[in-house]
C-alpha cells in the first residue's frame, strides 16, 4: 500500500511539473487568435515567445480594448515575438544524393536554452528538424530522417540525436509527439528501440536500455490492475487477457498547433461528447496518421473519428520490436530476469497480434467495440511484416492484400480518397521503407524492388522538376501529394533520409 501511494505521488508531482502550454497558459487570448484567425497558420502563434511574463500578458489583455483584428494584431505583436517563416534556400542543382547530404547543416538545429515562456523544450546536442513549419524535433519523422545520416559520414549526428531522445525519457517519462510543451501529453509511434540501436557507442548501451524501459513502462501504464475487457488510457486488455495497446492523448482539449480547426470541428458536431472528440483528435495525432479514413467511422467524416477505439496494427508491431530489443540489450548487460521477462511479453503480444489483429486476409485495427478486427485495408499492413510478427502464411497473404497499394509512384497510404492526407493517393516515405523492408524479410522481393523503384522515381521526377523534396508525393499521379491542414512541406527530414538510404543500397 505504502509502495503504491509512493508511486502516485511520484506521478503527480511528474505531471505538476509538466510545463503548460500556450493554450493552458494564455487562455482567452490564446482563444481570441486562434479563432479569429490572425496567422493563417495556427501553429505561428503556439511558436511564439513572450517578451514578458505570461501572467503579465493575460492581466493586459484583461483591460485591452481588442475588438477588432487590427487592435489585438498590435497587441499580440508588443507582446510577442513571432516565429520566422520557414525560408528555402535556393541550391545550386545537383545530383539528387548531393543535394541531400547538402540539406543536412540546413535542417540542423540546437536548443540548448531556451527563452523565458516559450512553449520549445531544451534538447542537448543537436537535431534534424523536418522542415518548413516544422521547426522543432519530431519523434517517429526523425528515425526515418535518420536513416540517410551514415550514409552521408553524419554518424555524429546519429550520436547526438540518439542522446537528445533519451534526455527527453529521462526528464518527461516518455517521447513527447515534438519538442513543444504543447505536445507533451501524448508520444507517437515508438521507435526509439530503433533509434537507439542506431547508436555505436557500446559505453552507453546501459543507458540507452534503461531509457527504453521507461518508455516501455510509460506505453505500459495501469497494465498491472486491468481487467480483461477494459482499457485505460493507452492500454487495452482484451477478453482473453491479450495485453495490446492503442493511441491516446492526456488531454482531450483543442489542440494548440490546431485550436481553431478543432474548435470549429466541435462546435459543428453537438451530438458527441465534445472531451470526446477531441481525444480522438488528439489520438490520431499521436499516430502520426493525422488525419486518415483509418480512424472515421463512415471514412469521410472526421466529426466521426473513433482513434481510442481501435487497436493499432502498426503500434502493437512496433511494441513487440521495443520488447524484443529490450530482451536483447538484458541479455547482452546479463541481466537474465529483465530478458526473460521482456522475451515473455514480445511473445505473448506476438500470439495476440496474430490471433486478434488478423482478418483471415491481411493485418488489420482491433475493433474494441465489435470485438473483431476490421476489415480496411491500410498501408499498415506491413507492419507486422517490417517487426517480424507474421507467420509466413500470413505474409504471404499480406503481400497479395497489399499488391493494390502498390502503383507507379510507390505505395499508397489507403485505398480511400476522402480528402485526408493520409489517404489515397498520398504516399509517404515511412510507409515505403516499412513496406520494403517487412516485404523482403519475408522473401517478397519483387514486390519489395517495384515499390523501391516505383518511389525513387517520384522523388527523383519532383526534384528534376523543382529542385524539391516534399513532405508527401500524389504517387497515383506522381506529383505533389495534397490534402491535409497545412501546405505540403518542404525540406523534407523523412523524404531526405529514406530517400537517400535506399539509393545508398547495391543493387
Amino acid at each position: 500500500m505504502i509502495a503504491r501511494l509512493l508511486l502516485a505521488a511520484a506521478t503527480l508531482l511528474t505531471v505538476a511539473a509538466t510545463p503548460l502550454s500556450p493554450a493552458q497558459r494564455f487562455g482567452k487570448l490564446y482563444h481570441d487568435v486562434q479563432m479569429r484567425r490572425l496567422f493563417p497558420d495556427g501553429k505561428t502563434f503556439a511558436d511564439a515567445v513572450p517578451k514578458r511574463p505570461g501572467a503579465r500578458i493575460v492581466a493586459a489583455y484583461r483591460v485591452c480594448k481588442c475588438g477588432t483584428d487590427a487592435t489585438l494584431r498590435r497587441f499580440v505583436l508588443a507582446n510577442f515575438t513571432l516565429p520566422e517563416a520557414p525560408v528555402t534556400r535556393p541550391q545550386p542543382r545537383r545530383s539528387l544524393t548531393e543535394h541531400i547530404d547538402q540539406l543536412w547543416p540546413q535542417l540542423t538545429r540546437t536548443t540548448t536554452t531556451v527563452p523565458a515562456g516559450s512553449s520549445a523544450l531544451t534538447l542537448p546536442r543537436r537535431y534534424v528538424v523536418p522542415g518548413g513549419r516544422f521547426r522543432e524535433m519530431y519523434y517517429w519523422d526523425s528515425w526515418f530522417s535518420m536513416l540517410g545520416l551514415p550514409a552521408a559520414g553524419r554518424q555524429d549526428l546519429v550520436e547526438d540525436m540518439v542522446v537528445d531522445f533519451g534526455s527527453l525519457i529521462d526528464r518527461y517519462g516518455h517521447i513527447p509527439n515534438g519538442t513543444r510543451t504543447y505536445y507533451l501529453s501524448r508520444s507517437q509511434p515508438p521507435f526509439f528501440y530503433l533509434i537507439a540501436g542506431m547508436s555505436r557507442d557500446a559505453a552507453t548501451l546501459a543507458t540507452r536500455t534503461r531509457q527504453m524501459r521507461a518508455e516501455h513502462a510509460w506505453w505500459m501504464q495501469g497494465a498491472a490492475t486491468l481487467a480483461p475487457g477494459h482499457e485505460s488510457a493507452r492500454v487495452v486488455r482484451l477478453p482473453d487477457g491479450a495485453l495490446l495497446n492503442r493511441y491516446w492523448d492526456d488531454r482531450a482539449d483543442a489542440r494548440d498547433e490546431s485550436y481553431r480547426e478543432d474548435t470549429e470541428l466541435a462546435d459543428a458536431t453537438p451530438g458527441r461528447p465534445r472531451a470526446e472528440l477531441m481525444r480522438d483528435l488528439r489520438a490520431a495525432a499521436e499516430s502520426g496518421w493525422d488525419f486518415s479514413s483509418r480512424w472515421l467511422a463512415d471514412g469521410r467524416s472526421l466529426a466521426t473519428i473513433r482513434t481510442t477505439r481501435l487497436v493499432p496494427v502498426d503500434l502493437n508491431s512496433l511494441m513487440v520490436g521495443m520488447e524484443q530489443a529490450i530482451a536483447a540489450n538484458c541479455r547482452a548487460l546479463r541481466d537474465t530476469p529483465c530478458a526473460t521477462s521482456f522475451t515473455a511479453r514480445a511473445e505473448a503480444r506476438t500470439q495476440a497480434i496474430r490471433r486478434h489483429l488478423w482478418n483471415g486476409r491481411f493485418f488489420a485495427d482491433y475493433d474494441l467495440d465489435t470485438g473483431q478486427p476490421n476489415t480496411v485495408a491500410t498501408a499498415a499492413m506491413t507492419f507486422p511484416l517490417f517487426a517480424g510478427v507474421a507467420t509466413a502464411d500470413q505474409a504471404r497473404a499480406t503481400a497479395r492484400a497489399f499488391a493494390p497499394f502498390v502503383g507507379e509512384g510507390g505505395v499508397r497510404t489507403t485505398l480511400t480518397g476522402s480528402g485526408q492526407q493520409w489517404d489515397d493517393p498520398n504516399g509517404w516515405a515511412p510507409l515505403q521503407w516499412i513496406a520494403i523492408q517487412g516485404l523482403r524479410r519475408y522473401g517478397e522481393q519483387a514486390l519489395a524492388t517495384r515499390i523501391k523503384a516505383a518511389w525513387l522515381a517520384t522523388v527523383t521526377r519532383e526534384y528534376e522538376a523543382s529542385g524539391k523534396l516534399l513532405e508527401k508525393y500524389d504517387v497515383v499521379e506522381r506529383r505533389p501529394g495534397g490534402g491535409g491542414e497545412y501546405p505540403n512541406q518542404d525540406g523534407f527530414g523523412w523524404t531526405n533520409g529514406v530517400t537517400r538510404a535506399l539509393l545508398t543500397e547495391k543493387p
